[in-house]
């Protein structure tokens, strides 16, 4: 029993640190930054993604009234000249778990909505008498833009890629305890990963890029190829173990198979519109 809960232990706490490292690491979660202007420290959070529809709003928290702010933006991985547009200052409120936090004065600009795929990169400059610091000016911040995807949809592929990561998780550790209940939670991780991820997860995509698959053999999408890889491996273990039921190398091997691939950032060399060609294009250019 002890032995069971100490399991059940670890396998909560590998699957949260997992989904923890892939969110802060993902690009399309916003980019955490931190500069100091005048003697004042600031932390912001800088959009990487936003929905067709809804205004690509950058908002930047700064109380100080003396304190100026510019945007400088234009469409990624082209020669146009660079648009400066001075950020307003608006009234906001902090987020806040229930409702809505404090009042607070905010910069605030919007960048022009692309189509699916298509993306903007920007960069801010801050300034305050005679001292000015830019944000990322050197490695500017690339928001991709993206369709509608229902939350029907959406919640499920969640939902079954959680599952599966939990699930397989707890047959590697199963593997590696020389327990007997290796294969059943090889088979849930095949069957929910499965649903998530070549499912649902192809459904995802085409709602919010136009594009059902785009891993091998049509494209190189590192989302699609790491998910079919892994699921392989998952499908190869399920069939090992059904031969050799206390065989422990296979679902050891899927296992840090399906944690090298929540090791990739989510989206990496996902759907990038090309702005010539008006092509959706993937893998790492």
């Amino acid at each position: 029993m002890k032995k069971s809960l100490l399991l059940w232990a670890i396998t909560i706490i590998i699957t949260i640190s997992t989904m923890v490292y892939q969110r802060a690491t993902g690009p399309t979660y916003p980019k955490k930054v931190k500069v100091e202007l005048s003697g004042k420290e600031y932390n912001f959070k800088l959009l990487r993604s936003n929905e067709i529809g809804s205004p690509c709003d950058i908002q930047l928290p700064v109380e100080d009234k003396d304190v100026t702010a510019k945007i400088f933006y234009k469409k990624y991985k082209t020669s146009d000249e660079l648009t400066i547009v001075d950020m307003q200052r608006i009234k906001s409120h902090k987020k806040a778990f229930f409702g809505e936090g404090d009042e607070i004065e905010v910069f605030t600009a919007t960048l022009p909505e692309q189509p699916s795929a298509g993306k903007v990169q920007y960069y801010i400059e801050l300034s305050k008498g005679n001292e000015t610091v830019n944000i990322q000016k050197d490695e500017p911040v690339v928001v991709r833009f993206k369709g509608f995807v229902p939350r029907y949809y959406l919640i499920p592929h969640v939902l079954f890629m959680i599952i599966s990561l939990f699930a397989g998780t707890r047959a590697g550790i199963e593997a590696i305890a020389g327990g007997l209940n290796t294969r059943k939670f090889a088979i849930t991780t095949l069957i929910t990963l499965g649903i998530g991820g070549l499912i649902l997860g192809p459904i995802v995509q085409l709602h919010a890029f136009g594009e059902l698959w785009t891993g091998w053999p049509l494209g190189g999408d590192w989302t699609d190829n790491k998910t079919l890889f892994a699921w392989i491996f998952w499908l190869i273990a399920v069939i090992v173990l059904k031969k050799k039921p206390h065989n422990r190398l296979w679902p050891i091997i899927a296992v840090l198979v399906l944690f090298a691939m929540y090791m990739i950032p989510h989206s990496m060399g996902g759907s990038e519109l090309n702005n010539e060609t008006g092509q959706i294009e993937t893998g790492l250019k």
